[in-house]
């Protein structure tokens, strides 16, 4: 056959029809469990080496005990839920852990794995204090590091762990008062304080926290320590603002607010807010509801203490004929200081917040330069673009959040040291202030000033979900991208 016939016998053949799919109504495979790797799909450790050791009785047993040491600790120093799971994963599967369970609730950490022969291992760890510690956080992190890329086993873990919990705390508790004294100041200068109540706000916060110190021994909840702080914070900036009418001093009406403001971010629970919200977006809704509540409560110790501080504040005021804060207090934005001071109050607000929360010394700069930056996109959306505060707040939470993720990668260090203080300077300590005094302030019981009051206080809160939301959805973002950080770190760390 010539290949013209080939050809014409080839063209009389039909073309084969196309296969049609049928739609069909069977169910999808099994639920199965989650693998235990996927726990870890936006930690640190989402490339971490997966062990094949034998499930010996005493072996897992070792690992378990490990782990659930690591979480406790992590716990302690105020790490969330999110992070605390990452970390004991990790460690699971770099100890070769098998059908391995993890449940975290605010003060309690369960863990469970199965042996080779089927014998059930359980740890149980329960945290009943914390106390912000990041640098030794960020001394856990690199312990899970080295373990989950095969550079520790678990008896070298376990002895290191064991040097780690002995370390003392970066910063002693003087040097973490004052620091805390600078944050505040330098909150009521970033929103237009003038030197002299910026000066006075310093003191007033060491001052309180003298006063915090006697009653130490009492021991006594946080809501209750909350409301006292926040009382005398208050009572102190209205003796400021009475030196000021008198003229020993130049402190007046709107540094009266902003003194009382400082005080307010110094107090707030911005991080346990954060965790909070952190959590319940990562599937931990029971410890969530734990921790909004725990904020809820200092919230409203705060918010007693300062409106009772100004509440008996005015009735004095107009006993004594002083004429207290004109009306225009309650129109005072924090966009109505200079770009400048704005700014570099920032940047001071994320160093001292860093030394505030016990970090390691290298990362004060870090964390000041991401206030820097966060406050200049905020600056940036309220002053130029005219977006309202709550949007600008989370445009620059995002910032905040993608940013930390980036150098904390670049650092080895954890996200949240860095971000957590950096969002320190977001937060509204003004707005508060005035929700309260539109509340108490005003004389006539005709107007609308309680319903007034609370809209501004809903606003206040609204910023700080914006701020916790914000910060975390940065992070998510910036998550995708850590092997690349990583990869650039390790090269310029070999060179």
């Amino acid at each position: 056959m010539t290949q013209d016939d080939q050809s014409d016998v080839a063209s009389t053949e039909e073309p084969p029809k196309p296969v049609r799919r049928r739609w069909s109504l069977r169910g999808g495979p099994p639920t199965e469990p989650l693998p235990i790797v996927d726990l870890l799909h936006r930690s640190p450790y989402r490339q971490a080496v997966q062990s094949t050791a034998a499930g010996e009785d005493r072996s897992v047993r070792e690992a378990l005990d490990l782990a659930a040491r690591v979480g406790e600790l992590m716990l302690r120093c105020g790490a969330g839920a999110p992070q605390v799971e990452g970390s004991v994963v990790a460690i699971a599967s770099a100890a070769g852990l098998s059908q391995f369970e993890v449940d975290i609730t605010l003060q309690s950490l369960l863990l469970q794995a199965r042996t080779d022969d089927g014998y059930i291992q359980t740890q149980l760890r329960v945290v009943r204090s914390t106390r912000a510690d990041h640098a030794r956080l960020v001394a856990i992190h690199e312990l899970v590091d080295a373990m989950a890329h095969g550079d520790l086993d678990v008896r070298g873990a376990t002895e290191e762990l064991r040097r780690l919990k002995a370390r003392r705390r970066t910063f002693s508790t003087a040097l973490t008062r004052v620091a805390r004294a600078v944050l505040a100041a330098s909150v009521a200068g970033m929103i237009g304080a003038s030197i002299q109540a910026t000066v006075f706000t310093f003191v007033a916060v060491l001052l309180v926290a003298g006063l915090q110190r006697l009653t130490d021994p009492l021991r006594l909840p946080e809501f209750y320590e909350g409301a006292m702080v926040a009382a005398a914070s208050t009572v102190l900036a209205w003796v400021a603002y009475v030196l000021g009418v008198n003229g020993w001093l130049d402190i007046g009406g709107n540094d009266f607010a902003f003194i009382v403001a400082g005080g307010i971010v110094a107090l707030l629970p911005g991080r346990a807010m954060a965790a909070a919200v952190e959590d319940v977006l990562s599937g931990y809704a029971v410890t969530g509801a734990g921790r909004l509540l725990t904020v809820l409560l200092s919230l409203m110790g705060l918010i007693i203490g300062i409106a009772v501080a100004l509440s008996v504040t005015l009735r004095v005021t107009d006993a004594m004929g002083l004429g207290f804060v004109s009306p225009s207090v309650l129109e005072l934005r924090v966009t109505g200081s200079s770009v400048a001071a704005f700014l570099a109050g920032a940047f001071f607000v994320g160093g001292a917040g860093s030394i505030t929360m016990q970090t390691r010394r290298k990362l004060i700069l870090p964390a000041a330069a991401l206030g820097l930056v966060g406050a200049a996109i905020f600056a940036l959306g309220t002053r130029v673009v005219d977006v309202g505060p709550i949007s600008a707040t989370g445009v620059a939470a995002i910032a905040i959040g993608a940013a930390g993720r980036v150098v904390a990668q670049r650092m080895n260090v954890p996200g949240m040291v860095v971000i957590v203080p950096a969002s320190f300077g977001l937060l509204p300590g003004l707005t508060i202030f005035r929700g309260l005094y539109e509340m108490v302030g005003q004389a006539d019981p005709g107007t609308l000033a309680l319903q007034s009051g609370i809209t501004t206080l809903f606003s206040a809160g609204a910023v700080l979900l914006a701020i916790a939301t914000g910060t975390t959805f940065g992070e998510i973002l910036a998550s995708p991208w850590d092997h690349v950080t990583r990869r650039a770190a390790a090269r310029r760390h070999r060179a």
